[in-house]
């Protein structure tokens, strides 16, 4: 069997990060993170793990971490609940799992990997996934480990303002109608997502998201959707997105980048080129992905003013950046 040098990207969500916007010990606080959390998927990888463990690794890490909207630190609904969404797939066979408007799960990825090794089904919701869920014995929490004062207060600016907005995009509009100096909480981004490709040459994705500040009770977006924010397959590309879900579902964009390559012959940075920065916008959709081949080719391509994000490839350092 061919080995090849493993690669792996993460996002932690892409919209309004202004630089002005983004004080020097948030960024190093956001750099930190994202190095730290590659690092430890990367090693992983490097000992042979499979992309798979690999991804559901630096999701996992990213759900934990309060910088990011995915688990701990997750945005409010406008009931002031959290609805937390989560996809996993792998591209040796096209197998995925994915939960949505889950409350009480500590690590929603970890479910969606559940699900898809259970093989009965790929999308499980509500009630049912968090039933599931504690059948196979996994970790719960109280829905206010969730929360986060801040989050609390993002929530009651943006339910005021009677919007609902995505949490990246939010934050510059949060902070100019409350006149003062953005919070840490109305900076942090979206969905998170990791992509990866081991020395097998075996393609994953995973996907989880805490969605939209002030959403509906019940809104899914695009994360938990397979070929709306999360694809995988082997002879082509393994995709996580972040932005405007309901547009990211209409353009099947994760699944879009894959079919680029596969019937046009696009290359990698031509499909998601193509998919951000001319489907998208065509429908006035905005945010990033992050995707890797099977040559271990990455692309991270976003239509916002910033996207968090880190790659890595071998035993490279990983690179981190939030703005082009």
């Amino acid at each position: 069997m061919t080995t090849l040098l493993p690669a792996l990207a993460l996002h932690g969500g892409a919209g309004t990060i202004t630089a002005a916007s983004l004080s020097a010990d948030d960024a190093r606080r956001y750099h930190q993170a994202l190095h730290d959390i590659a690092a430890a998927a990367q090693a992983l990888l490097l000992e042979g793990g499979s992309a798979l463990d690999a991804v559901c690794l630096a999701v996992q890490m990213l759900e934990d971490c309060p910088l990011f909207n995915a688990g701990h630190g997750a945005v409010f609904t406008h009931a002031g609940t959290h609805e937390l969404d989560a996809a996993v797939m792998d591209g040796r066979d096209l197998r995925a799992g994915a939960i949505a408007g889950v409350s009480r799960l500590r690590n929603p990825v970890h479910a969606a990997r559940a699900v898809m090794d259970d093989g009965a089904h790929v999308l499980l919701a509500g009630a049912g996934a968090e039933a599931f869920a504690q059948e196979r014995g996994l970790a719960f929490v109280d829905p206010t480990y969730f929360s986060t004062p801040m989050r609390r207060e993002q929530l009651e600016r943006v339910r005021a303002a009677g919007r609902v907005v995505l949490d990246h995009d939010g934050a510059a509009a949060v902070a100019a109608d409350a006149a003062r100096t953005p919070l840490d909480e109305d900076r942090k981004m979206g969905t998170v997502g990791a992509v990866a490709v081991d020395r097998h040459g075996h393609l994953a994705a995973a996907t989880s998201t805490g969605g939209m500040t002030n959403k509906r009770v019940g809104r899914i977006g695009d994360s938990p959707l397979i070929g709306a924010g999360t694809y995988a397959d082997d002879r082509w590309a393994a995709i996580s997105c972040t932005g405007s879900g309901e547009m990211f579902i209409r353009a099947a964009a994760a699944y879009d980048v894959c079919a680029r390559m596969r019937y046009a012959g696009q290359s990698l940075a031509e499909a998601t080129d193509a998919v951000v920065h001319q489907s998208l916008p065509a429908i006035g959709g905005t945010g990033g992905l992050i995707a890797v081949d099977r040559h271990g080719n990455l692309a991270l391509p976003f239509n916002t003013e910033g996207m968090y994000r880190a790659h890595v490839r071998g035993a490279e350092a990983p690179v981190t950046a939030i703005h082009r």
